[in-house]
């Protein structure tokens, strides 16, 4: 393919690098003259293992070219990617000014082409960025024959970027309606792709910045506090990792209830109060209860703004097929909406108050004691006539659910039984939107 790659930074070179190695003509584009005639020269203005072999071979075989003529590149490709940067502004705001100027460009030089062209966005952009510079710039141009664009983030490590694009850890693409890429796309996105909207791309590559910022981070703070107490936090952390079950792998890694149970807050407290009695700092693990706090006080939003003042808890426990009510985040929303005068009703077919004992008797006995008033012994009768439905947890079958609910309730799905959406009544994802 005859691909031009606008921005010769770090991404820009190492993507023009490897889609030369695999056969494909490339332009590169550039503001700095210097970083253009490197490129053309098969010269790299950038450290990275592999980087000169590569760009060596592309051209002795002529298929490196550099440009800082955009109308040239347009005309000399068929493909063409942003990689230009997105620094941050003096406030933290992300700057996007030099993809607006090369969209702006780019746009122009399609016109006058006046064929086909593919547009891929490469450059990390916060979500509902593409759209815009569609609205802006591409206007006229989107859903004619003149354009197709994507949103293609990378997951390029420096040191490891060849690597890295060679063999991807994930290859995610964004599409303006979330449908697969055309086929002449394959050999720029391959088979194994995962296809969303543009904006969902988007947030994506923060998600995955975030995350790897996040464990960093964790790591640290476990280290910090390690090393006040005269630990070896690196053998701390090295057994943690080996629990490829919970710790590292998909386990909780999803939008959902907040967090309760008998040991997540009260060991999230302990080593808090730990690190601060030996003078430790640990911000993001100071900070999870709040977090945690934060995320029920949207879902007592959610149901306030839905005008329902009949609420249907749907799962009272912490999580599902267990009976454990300490700290469950339901509890504590039945109170609250109890206290701000909602009619609750309860269903948990696990939950049976005789036989409740110890700790979690003592819970329910302090926090809850009407709590066998508001559990009722069937499903419809706690469904009743109308109302919001918090479903905490897919406790019941969703065939019953289906010829109890009618359009007179809501459902607020807090645990992403998304099947839900299939009932007569409005659905609400608790903290996603599904199109």
């Amino acid at each position: 393919m005859r691909i031009s790659i606008f921005g010769l930074g770090y991404v820009g070179a190492v993507t023009g690098a490897c889609l030369a190695s695999h056969g494909h003509s490339v332009v590169g584009v550039d503001i700095n003259q210097q970083k253009v005639e490197d490129f053309s020269s098969g010269y790299p203005s950038i450290i990275e293992p592999g980087m000169e072999a590569l760009l060596a071979t592309a051209k002795e075989k002529g298929l490196l070219k550099g440009t800082q003529d955009c109308c040239e590149a347009i005309r000399e490709s068929d493909v063409s990617f942003v990689c230009v940067g997105t620094p941050s502004s003096v406030s933290g705001a992300l700057d996007l000014s030099y993809v607006r100027q090369v969209s702006e460009e780019i746009a122009g030089a399609i016109r006058k082409k006046g064929t086909k062209h593919y547009l891929i966005l490469r450059s990390t952009m916060l979500p509902g960025s593409t759209e815009k510079l569609m609205e802006v710039y591409f206007k006229d141009l989107l859903g004619s024959a003149l354009l197709e664009v994507y949103y293609f983030p990378e997951f390029l490590r420096e040191g490891t970027a060849i690597k890295d694009f060679e063999k991807p850890a994930l290859v995610v693409v964004g599409t303006s309606d979330g449908l697969p890429p055309s086929p002449e796309m394959e050999p720029i996105f391959g088979l194994q792709v995962e296809v969303v909207k543009w904006c969902t791309a988007e947030l994506i590559k923060y998600g995955c910045n975030a995350f790897h910022a996040l464990k960093i981070s964790f790591a640290n703070e476990i280290g910090r506090l390690g090393k006040e107490l005269g630990l070896d936090a690196l053998s701390v952390m090295r057994i943690l990792c080996r629990d490829t079950k919970l710790n590292i792998s998909s386990a909780y890694l999803r939008p959902g209830n907040p967090f309760g149970g008998s040991c997540l807050p009260k060991d999230v407290r302990a080593l808090t109060d730990c690190a601060r009695r030996n003078g430790v700092s640990m911000p993001i693990i100071e900070n999870l209860i709040s977090s945690n706090q934060q995320h029920l006080s949207l879902m007592l939003k959610l149901v306030e703004s839905s005008g329902c003042r009949e609420v249907v808890i749907l799962g009272l426990s912490f999580k599902s097929n267990t009976d454990d009510l300490r700290e469950s985040p339901m509890v504590e929303v039945a109170q609250i909406l109890l206290g701000r005068g909602y009619e609750v009703r309860i269903f948990d077919p696990l939950l049976n108050v005789s036989a409740l004992l110890g700790s979690n008797k003592r819970l329910i006995d302090v926090r809850m004691p009407h709590l066998a008033s508001l559990l009722k012994p069937t499903l419809s009768e706690a469904v009743g006539e109308r109302g919001m439905i918090i479903a905490s947890q897919p406790c019941v079958p969703l065939d019953e659910l289906k010829k109890l609910v009618r359009e007179e309730h809501q459902i607020l799905d807090v645990n992403g039984w998304t099947e839900l959406q299939v009932l007569p009544a409005q659905y609400h994802g608790f903290c996603w939107e599904l199109n």
